[in-house]
């Protein structure tokens, strides 16, 4: 029997065992708190992944909270988030790996599966320099493009080819199914490219991103635990900041599902737009953002998926999908 291709992807993510074996101590860093729920995505399924193979977490910190002095445990293994913030767009998360490479020589260091892309050459040569100068470093891709680009600029570290980590979370089964008729779910960042569609009817509630899909309120609380942890790591780590959290994201990710489940097709141009409809089994259309992320993540590993369709703008009409 034909394995169905969103179940291929979350086998492929087995291989990061290699690197980080079950029953493995770890620290996991730089999990995001902030109103991203792409970012949320990959936390869930990096925590998923973890359970499921029995990788015991010795200590879970984000951008915020991580300590400036760490006695780390010997034969530790520090993991590091995956996502789309490896580069020179997103400076703090990137400062932070530098500073893990550089403070810990003697232990593993592994980058969960990343999209790299850096605006300025030296910036990239300036991270690669520290990166090769650690003798146990593993970076995890998530396209070819940066795959081939990282085996030369990294070529002290060892540099592998994988899925996203949010992967490991199908099937996501949606609580009801669509009767609307479509959703744009379209980024408005520094990414965006060519995704806004032009001439098109639907309401106003039927357009969202990250930033309007949760509330006003929602992303206050968001900024405050942002603050709490902050305030965590002055006090030594006592107050609950990351379990709430994590409590937290469940409730906003129970939100994106129940809307990627009340529409027919998804428009998209958000990466975690297309995985989430991947992931739900929806068909959806995926438009490409300003550097191609998402056309080479499509082309790399989502392409099989008969459900979703890839274009380089938003179209002007809904397209219609397999059901």
């Amino acid at each position: 029997m034909n394995m169905h291709p969103m179940a291929e992807l979350k086998e492929q993510l087995r291989q990061i065992l290699d690197v980080i074996p079950s029953g493995s101590e770890i620290y996991y860093l730089d999990y995001p708190v902030y109103n991203n729920g792409g970012d949320m995505l990959i936390m869930k399924g990096t925590e998923k992944f973890f359970k499921d193979y029995g990788i015991h977490i010795l200590a879970r910190y984000n951008l915020y909270d991580f300590p400036d002095q760490l006695q780390a445990v010997p034969g530790s293994i520090f993991v590091l988030n995956g996502g789309g913030n490896f580069g020179d767009l997103y400076t703090h998360h990137q400062e932070l790996r530098e500073r893990v490479v550089k403070q810990f020589p003697t232990h593993r260091i592994v980058i969960m599966p990343q999209t790299i892309y850096f605006q300025n050459e030296a910036n990239y040569d300036k991270s690669a320099a520290i990166f090769n100068a650690h003798p146990d470093l593993h970076l995890y891709v998530r396209d070819k493009a940066c795959y081939e680009l990282a085996k030369r600029k990294f070529s002290g570290c060892r540099v592998y080819l994988s899925p996203d980590m949010a992967h490991q979370l199908w099937p996501i089964v949606p609580p009801k199914k669509g009767e609307k008729d479509l959703l744009y779910f379209i980024r408005t960042d520094i990414e965006a490219g060519n995704a806004q569609p032009q001439n098109v009817g639907g309401n106003q509630s039927d357009f969202r991103d990250w930033d309007t899909l949760f509330s006003r309120m929602e992303s206050k609380v968001t900024h405050h635990l942002a603050k709490f942890c902050k305030l965590d790591k002055k006090l030594g780590g006592y107050l609950p900041t990351r379990l709430f959290w994590y409590m937290y994201t469940d409730y906003l990710l129970r939100k994106a599902v129940s809307l990627f489940g009340s529409y027919r097709i998804i428009h998209t141009s958000r990466l975690h737009g297309h995985i989430l409809a991947c992931l739900m089994d929806k068909p959806h259309v995926l438009i490409d953002n300003s550097y191609g992320k998402n056309s080479q993540y499509y082309r790399t590993w989502t392409h099989r998926n008969t459900k979703a369709r890839l274009v380089q703008e938003a179209p002007d009409e809904p397209i219609e999908l397999l059901s």
